[in-house]
């Protein structure tokens, strides 16, 4: 049985960078963002569902989901996004647990889930939970470098999502991100070895 290692961190935190470190250590990595995704591209398994509870409107001429649209429902209307996370969320759940079985045989896994502290639903798949920390004026500069968003656009944005302290309190593992990526990088070399000892050493006195 593979441990599960829950990644989080804020928006601009450098989480994605962490997950890739991780894939290049050769560990296995399931991105929930790249699920949802594929969950509603064309003929994903979402689709008929939103177009029952959202309509028509929100696809164009050749049946594909406007996603712009459907951003833009869900901001205006808040029940609308209540709608799409309980549509959207045990779906995901359910891709995540059988991608897990795929990796039963590692020393461990990362999952990849921007939302983890937000929806604790999704912590019953982690066995440790590492959360990618950075200092706010480092989110702000590295959003604002990589989606040329405004600042009141990137602070709305981290306002919807749990603050720092919230993340900080339900962390096992904290990894500090505020210096150069190559400092980060090595910082995951080290919690990499970290984990698969400790993981390797759990998953033999639980044989």
């Amino acid at each position: 049985m593979a441990y599960w290692v829950g990644l989080t961190g804020g928006i601009g935190s450098g989480k994605s960078q962490v997950a890739a470190a991780f894939a290049d250590a050769g560990v296995p990595v399931i991105d929930a963002d790249v699920i949802s995704r594929s969950l509603t591209a064309d003929n994903g398994k979402a689709l008929p569902e939103i177009r029952t509870q959202f309509g028509d409107d929100i696809f164009d001429q050749d049946g594909r989901l406007n996603r712009a649209q459907l951003r833009d429902l869900v901001f205006r209307r808040p029940e609308a996004k209540q709608q799409l996370e309980a549509l959207m969320f045990p779906l995901i759940l359910s891709e995540i647990k059988q991608q897990q079985q795929k990796y039963s045989q590692a020393v461990y896994g990362v999952i990849d889930i921007p939302l983890l502290i937000e929806q604790p639903e999704f912590m019953v798949l982690a066995n440790r939970i590492l959360v990618v920390d950075t200092l706010e004026q480092n989110q702000i500069e590295r959003v604002r470098r990589r989606s040329h968003l405004e600042d009141a656009e990137i602070r709305r944005i981290m306002a919807s999502q749990a603050s720092r302290k919230e993340k900080l309190l339900v962390a096992d593992d904290v990894l500090p991100n505020n210096g150069t990526i190559q400092e980060l990088t090595g910082k995951v070399d080290r919690l990499h070895c970290y984990y698969q000892a400790r993981f390797l050493y759990l998953s033999r006195v639980n044989l």
